[in-house]
């Protein structure tokens, strides 16, 4: 890369030398036909005797260049034989369709331009006036197509080369050091480059091989036998840059400095950044040698937009603090779950009624008003809703907070980081001018064009799965040596990552078997994430910006959440590679309207599934024996687990004490105290789901739903009231018992983040839904997940947590000052 430049910047100076000007390449776009006003060249008249000369310097110029690119393509080709001898072997490093995908049409590419370099040489070494070479570069030109075979398979083979560095440690290795030789005359016989960077020179070479091409015709007379055929040459060489800009544009990720030096666009994205103690989005943009900050400008309509820098920082400068390198920094400020969950269901009220509107054909004006008050609530949801530290410092001043919602992704951007890390960067200072030029590239250069929220998906993009995805994280290999390992998994919601459930620890093992099964509640979800940890239990390893102890990725990996894949009644078994690691897992999904459905039990002697009345009478007890026991061990040890009845129990611990409450065994409070938190949480939650009809029954339903949409705050009250009152009495005791504890629960708000708001939002729809038959009335689709009914079923639950405490002899000795009919 760095000879091709140089021999590129050799020419440029000569040519300035001979009063033709190169002009800054500030359009990255095709060239145009000379004469035609190209953005890369102004057109000086020079004597006939003088343009032939300063052809030789050109293809001088060229042909050490074109030395450079044959020996990047030899780097290339040579672990390809080496590779393709052990994929027949038992234990192959790649298979041959993955050796043919990434080392597509190389070969072939090899040999055109090695053909060439092999005529033009001598053309050039014995130059004289009447030399012709047109009809080598019209025959370079005309094998074009090769490239485009390249072009359309560079894609797939850049994401096979990337899977495959994932899954196999060898063929990492050697694609991350290639030996290119050096040319004949340079003093390094070797450089090391990346497969990546290599696999890029093909696509690169096309647009240099045009620009030369508009060299040389600048500087050949007309009646010169060349000029036809360069002219020839160029037309073609246009058409087919014109014909692949829209698969990938051959400039778009790659800026030219000052210096010469290709400053490739590695990866982009929105991250919140912490700024003077208040969240700004910003987009963040990391180049070969250097990480930029910027924000959009705001540009009146029509008027090309354009990114403001706020701060960079050279890789070469760039370190990540360690724990107990970072000083302490000020609490960051965590937006109250309450108010996301507001958003939330703002964002899906919205979402209803734009649908609506569209089904009715209603007004573009009224569309577009409801699509823009939806982009302010996901804007504040994705701005408010993160909470994941990702610190980065300048090793000579300052250090920069971002917040992620993601562990998966703070991963992707620090190994991105430390990737470009591993070459030999220099330390640099931009000057004013070169900020400048490198800002205005971003706009052009980046790959994520909008802020990432699902209003700004197109109407024909999938909307993603709503329901439960049920998943068992069964085991995992591949790790070298002994270590506590547990696995997360996060899930997409709302435009952005969250995580949604953790195994335990398995400890002290090279081969982890969890075996654990997850409910995961999808809210148009298209992704599922699975994060392999290395838990830490030294107190020094503590994140100083949100206080927790960091542990150790060991890999990390993605599946999309196909909707033919997921949607069946069977479990689908996967295994995820990440890092040379297997994980294996299994999936199921239930859609929404599957999972609204209550089923009564067929029998009467368990306690799941059948009427609260009947278990009550059974037990010959105010409040069912299932309740009271979650209730006591959950108060007991769990008021203080952080997400109490929002993380998700193992589901066959939860199916496990389920089985041994309904056979009523003797064993129950023993196999409580030794069970998981969270399992006994899920076990109450489950209890309530699964009941015939919701705690607060079918009958009031429609009443609960007038009632809480009153205005009038008197009104609402003798309203809320007088339905508790008409509640049969099993059904009341039950409810005020979990009121009261929801309430204690919400006591230990700071140490257990679970505010009332949230445990409305988990046990609202719980006590509340209707059973199959009445809930057919209520149900629109299962995309509504946060519909209007599901938000008053949590608005129900909520005015009751936040109302004084309500005693059940209170409730029956007071009347009503008027009756309300139920």
């Amino acid at each position: 890369m760095e000879e091709e430049e140089e021999a590129i910047g050799f020419l440029d100076k000569v040519l300035e030398d001979e009063d033709v000007f190169l002009l800054e390449e500030c359009e990255l776009g095709t060239p145009t036909s000379p004469g035609s006003g190209s953005p890369f060249l102004v057109t000086v008249k020079v004597e006939a005797g003088k343009g032939l000369e300063m052809r030789k310097l050109v293809l001088s110029g060229f042909l050490a260049s074109e030395e450079i690119y044959i020996n990047q393509l030899e780097a290339l080709l040579l672990p390809m034989k080496p590779l393709k001898a052990t994929a027949t072997t038992s234990q192959p490093v790649l298979t041959i369709q993955q050796i043919e995908t990434i080392f597509y049409k190389i070969q072939d590419i090899y040999e055109i331009h090695k053909e060439f370099y092999d005529n033009l040489c001598p053309k050039v070494q014995q130059w004289d006036s009447q030399v012709t070479m047109g009809h080598l570069f019209q025959k370079l030109a005309s094998q074009l197509g090769v490239y485009k075979a390249f072009v359309d398979n560079y894609k797939v083979a850049l994401e096979t080369a990337e899977k495959c560095s994932q899954s196999n440690n060898q063929f990492q290795k050697i694609s991350e050091e290639l030996k290119v030789k050096g040319p004949k005359d340079s003093k390094d016989s070797h450089t090391s480059v990346t497969m990546e960077a290599l696999l890029y020179k093909p696509i690169d070479r096309v647009t240099r091989s045009t620009l030369v091409l508009h060299d040389l015709l600048k500087h050949t007379p007309v009646d010169h036998p060349d000029y036809p055929l360069l002219q020839d040459a160029l037309r073609i060489s246009q058409n087919f840059l014109s014909s692949i800009n829209e698969d990938i544009d051959p400039r778009r990720t790659a800026v030219t400095t000052p210096k010469g030096e290709t400053r490739q666009l590695v990866k982009d994205g929105f991250l919140v950044e912490m700024s003077e103690s208040s969240r700004k989005l910003r987009h963040v943009f990391l180049f070969t040698d250097v990480l930029l900050c910027a924000k959009l400008k705001k540009t009146s309509a029509g008027k090309h937009q354009q990114y403001d820098c706020k701060w960079y920082i050279p890789l070469a400068d760039l370190v990540f603090p360690s724990p107990e390198e970072s000083e302490a920094s000020p609490q960051v400020h965590l937006f109250p779950d309450h108010e996301l969950e507001d958003m939330k269901m703002k964002i899906s009220a919205l979402k209803s009624e734009i649908q609506k509107e569209k089904a009715n054909k209603g007004q573009s004006r009224a569309i577009e008003r409801l699509k823009k008050k939806m982009f302010e609530n996901e804007f504040l949801l994705l701005l408010n809703s993160p909470t994941i530290p990702f610190r980065i410092h300048n090793r000579n001043g300052k250090s920069y907070l971002f917040l992620l919602s993601s562990d998966y992704e703070r991963s992707e951007w620090r190994e991105a980081i430390q990737k470009l890390q591993k070459k030999d960067l220099q330390a640099f200072v931009l000057s004013s001018v070169e900020l400048q030029v490198l800002t205005g590239s971003c706009f052009k250069l980046r790959t994520v064009h909008n802020i990432p929220v699902t209003s700004n998906k197109d109407d024909d993009e999938s909307p993603g799965l709503y329901g439960f995805l049920h998943v068992i994280v069964h085991s995992a290999k591949g790790f070298k040596q002994s270590a506590n390992l547990y696995c997360t998994l996060e899930v997409d919601s709302f435009g952005y990552f969250v995580s949604k459930a953790k195994t335990r620890v398995f400890r002290d093992t090279t081969e982890p078997k969890w075996d654990e099964e997850f409910e995961i509640e999808l809210e148009g979800s298209q992704s599922l994430r699975i994060l392999c940890y290395e838990k830490c239990y030294d107190k020094t390893k503590v994140n100083k910006d949100n206080n927790e102890i960091v542990d150790k990725i060991m890999g990390k990996g993605q599946i999309q959440l196909d909707p033919q894949t997921v949607e069946t009644k069977n479990w689908h078994t996967d295994v995820i590679e990440m890092n040379g690691i297997k994980v294996e897992f299994s999936m199921k999904f239930t859609s929404r309207d599957m999972s609204l459905k209550r089923t009564p039990s067929k029998k009467q002697t368990g306690v799941f599934g059948v009427k609260i009345s009947v278990v009550t009478k059974r037990e010959r007890s105010k409040v069912p024996y299932i309740v009271r026991q979650c209730v006591e061990e959950v108060e007991k040890r769990g008021i203080e687990e952080v997400g109490i009845y929002r993380i998700s129990g193992v589901a066959t611990d939860i199916q496990a004490l389920k089985a041994v409450f309904d056979a009523n065994n003797k064993d129950i409070l023993l196999m409580l105290s030794d069970m998981d938190i969270n399992a006994i949480a899920g076990t109450l939650k489950l209890y309530f789901r699964e009941l015939p009809e919701p705690l607060l029954t079918d009958r009031l339903y429609p009443a609960f739903m007038e009632g809480i949409a009153l205005s009038d705050p008197a009104a609402k009250e003798n309203c809320m009231m007088h339905l508790l009152r008409s509640l049969p009495d099993p059904n009341l005791i039950t409810f005020l018992f979990l009121l009261e504890h929801l309430k204690r629960v919400a006591e230990k708000e700071p140490i257990n983040k679970m505010s009332l708001h949230n445990l409305a939002t988990v046990f609202g729809p719980t006590l509340l839904r209707p059973s199959e038959v009445e809930s057919k009335a209520h149900l629109t689709s299962a995309a509504d997940i946060w519909s209007h009914d599901v938000m008053a079923q949590v608005q129900v639950l909520l005015y009751y947590l936040q109302h004084p405490p309500i005693s059940f002899a209170e409730l029956k000795r007071n009347t009503l000052y008027f009756s309300t009919d139920v």
